[in-house]
């Protein structure tokens, strides 16, 4: 009775728009006060579970992705990749998606990828005559790298759930990363030959001074991710550590060489960072006391046993894993379904003998799916945002990319070696 107390009440709570970590803490307090729970420790769980030193890493790499949106570091890496691609056949399109790439591998958030690249992609694809539908659906997915090409805040969350490395579940994710962006970019030049996408400007050449130009202006946001990856595999740095070098870098870069962040800029990106870094932490702590109540009644043992006693192989399990983020992606963000899901799904996973660093990566493309989904994906919000038009009409742009996403994700699931070729050289 009290499970069903405990879900339903945070189903209740979720429909009329309670912010997802009260509607976790509040359903998991009621519940425990149903079973008459001693609530002295709960406080203390919530502190310890946000000491953890990993989660250190997530207000740096935010921090030094609002750095790059607001301090032209991705405006000048747009130019820099338009003045040597942006000529051929779907040249924006492909310079949307590699803008997205790099940017990702420094914030590790879909949303901030979303909305630094499109701010300054989605206007230049019109202006080269690009659909402007097409251009929402482009950058909708192509922000969903954020969360997939390390570093990842999803992958930092599931790392301290499971206990895994995170340097090692940022090495599994860069293959996978660098696929799905070359799938995106395969869409972007088959739609732009297809409708013929591109034809206003594309078709203009840099000079090589302009080119020189650009790209000594783009080289210093390009190094950006250069840096962190050196960081972090080379064993120079923890994550955590490498995520304070990367806003460090990001701050002497947009203030002292581009020259376009100002004293009176350093308010409003300390202030986005918290409520970002706030948001995800109170989630984190909330999720705390849902998954010690999850625990206290044995759920996740019994869900083990039920999967075990179905005889569900691996193959089983991941398809019916694979629906249920699909659907949970729907209404819920990235960072509430790791922390909700994965500790109830960690003795299944250790029952089947699947690979942790596998169905991370497996997950993490799951929840992409969640971001570009309606009706919370918060892509799709952000996009709606930058282009004043109705969600729906981003929506709609978003359908066929939804459906290239699917076709991934069942290539990841069946080949674990895009996501573990890496480990082994590590």
């Amino acid at each position: 009775m009290s499970a069903v107390i405990l879900f339903g009440l945070f189903i209740f709570l979720f429909l009329f728009r309670i912010p997802i970590a009260f509607s976790l803490g509040v359903s998991s307090v009621v519940a425990f006060l149903y079973e008459g729970f001693n609530l002295v420790g709960i406080p203390e769980r919530m502190f310890s579970a946000l000491t953890l030193i990993p989660l250190i890493a997530i207000p740096g790499f935010v921090f030094a992705g609002v750095v790059m949106a607001r301090g032209g570091i991705s405006k000048y890496l747009m130019e820099g990749l338009n003045a040597w691609i942006g000529h051929i056949s779907g040249g924006m399109g492909i310079v949307t998606i590699m803008a997205c790439a790099i940017f990702a591998a420094v914030s590790g958030s879909s949303p901030a990828t979303a909305a630094a690249i499109g701010s300054v992609a989605i206007p230049g694809l019109v202006e080269s005559g690009y659909s402007k539908r097409y251009a929402m659906g482009l950058v909708a997915a192509g922000g969903t790298l954020g969360i997939l090409i390390p570093p990842s805040i999803s992958l930092i969350l599931y790392g301290v759930e499971t206990q895994t490395s995170i340097s090692k579940l940022f090495v599994a994710g860069v293959l996978p990363g660098i696929f799905l962006a070359g799938v995106l970019i395969v869409v972007a030049i088959y739609y732009a030959q297809r409708y013929g996408f591109g034809q206003a400007k594309d078709s203009h050449r840099y000079t090589w001074a302009e080119r020189w130009q650009a790209s000594r202006r783009a080289l210093w946001g390009t190094l950006l991710p250069v840096l962190i990856i050196f960081c972090i595999y080379d064993g120079v740095a923890t994550p955590t550590e490498t995520s304070v070098i990367g806003g460090f870098y990001a701050v002497i870069v947009a203030a002292f060489i581009h020259k376009e962040l100002k004293w009176k800029d350093i308010r409003p990106i300390l202030t986005e960072t918290v409520q970002i870094t706030s948001m995800i932490y109170m989630i984190i702590a909330s999720a705390v006391i849902f998954g010690t109540f999850l625990s206290f009644n044995q759920i996740p043992q019994g869900i083990a046993g039920w999967v075990i006693s179905s005889h569900l192989d691996k193959v089983g399990f991941f398809i019916v894993t694979g629906v249920m983020f699909f659907i949970l992606g729907t209404f819920l963000d990235a960072a509430s379904i790791v922390i909700i899901t994965i500790p109830i799904f960690l003795p299944t996973l250790h029952a089947l003998q699947v690979n942790l660093y596998h169905f991370a990566i497996f997950v993490v493309v799951s929840l992409e799916l969640g971001m570009i989904t309606p009706p919370v994906g918060l892509n799709l919000f952000v996009v709606s945002g930058i282009c004043n038009e109705p969600l729906e009409e981003v929506i709609r742009a978003v359908i066929p990319f939804i459906v290239v996403m699917l076709a991934v994700l069942v290539i990841i699931a069946v080949w674990p070696g895009l996501s573990l070729f890496l480990l082994h050289y590590m």
